[in-house]
């Protein structure tokens, strides 16, 4: 039997990537920052957290639309 992915199943692991993403970010400043990393892997380092950003940046807009939505429907009530 297949388990099918609940709407909170997918939303747990969302937050959970939104997370992981964030604390990768962190993790790539510090290194950056400590003087860490060569020239060349800074850059694609940077490119990585550029890209992570721009995935919670498109996180945190899809539930400020669902919460849009929800503040809208408890106004209609």
């Amino acid at each position: 039997m297949v388990k099918r992915k609940s709407s909170s199943d997918s939303e747990a692991i969302a937050n959970v990537n939104y997370e992981a993403k964030v604390s990768e970010i962190e993790k790539i400043i510090a290194r950056i920052e400590a003087g860490e990393l060569e020239l060349e892997a800074v850059f694609e380092q940077f490119a990585t957290a550029v890209e992570y950003l721009r995935q919670c940046e498109s996180f945190l807009q899809q539930r400020q639309k669902q919460v849009d939505l929800l503040i809208e429907t408890l106004n209609d009530d």
